[in-house]
């Protein structure tokens, strides 16, 4: 099934071989293997796609920035001598004319690629985002509402369980998101799943900067790979 979907001249490959031969992703499909028979699905050796970067120096001078590639391999253009391939959110057009997102000449589209950033009184306080798809907008609310509502750093706002709105009434929470409130929401009528995998709730940084110290403060993502780094 990876062969169908996948396979065809080399150069036109979305997937690398390198990609489809890794080591962890043929297991991960072989470990699919069981003592039932499933119905064969492809899978999809290119995991992840974007990146989020937050950085700032003792001047004040701070940059909020993602890079993604959308559907695969972006728009399959690479920009010369440097391997970075460019992104194509413009992707999410629509060609109804009468919808919202109507495609049209200088008219930008809908997408998720959103690199936050704090301001206080036309100061800045430092760039945040939680990248995910349409994660992000909702995982961005949860972390500056732990920020500013529970007086949270910016690390443990980071590592609190998060939730996540999917389609109708249904919202996924992680393994360790309170049960009480799940039930709670339960109750209101919300159709709550429970996910064991985090990796679908987002994945952010955060910078603050202390307006009277200057002193930085950085938080990193635990649920992939992150770090935060003193240059």
């Amino acid at each position: 099934m990876d062969g169908f979907k996948h396979i065809t001249e080399r150069s036109a490959m979305a997937p690398t071989t390198e990609q489809m031969l890794d080591n962890a992703y043929l297991t991960a499909r072989a470990a699919l293997i069981g003592d039932q028979a499933v119905d064969p699905a492809h899978g999809n050796p290119l995991q992840g796609g974007t990146v989020y970067l937050a950085t700032a120096d003792d001047e004040g001078n701070m940059v909020s920035f993602i890079q993604s590639n959308f559907k695969g391999f972006g728009s399959g253009r690479v920009v010369p001598g440097t391997g970075i391939s460019l992104q194509n959110r413009g992707w999410s057009f629509s060609l109804d004319p009468e919808h919202a997102n109507a495609l049209a000449p200088g008219k930008r589209t809908y997408h998720t690629i959103i690199p936050g950033f704090i301001t206080k009184e036309n100061q800045a306080v430092g760039p945040f985002g939680v990248m995910g798809g349409y994660m992000q907008p909702q995982g961005q609310v949860q972390v500056v509402t732990a920020m500013i509502e529970d007086q949270l750093n910016p690390q443990a706002a980071l590592d609190m369980p998060r939730w996540k709105w999917t389609t109708g009434r249904t919202v996924e929470v992680e393994a360790d998101f309170p049960n009480h409130l799940a039930l709670a929401l339960a109750r209101r009528g919300h159709k709550i799943v429970k996910v064991a995998d985090s990796i679908s709730f987002g994945r952010g940084q955060i910078i603050l900067r202390d307006s009277e110290s200057g002193v930085l403060q950085g938080g990193t993502e635990p649920r992939t790979d992150g770090a935060v780094l003193p240059l």
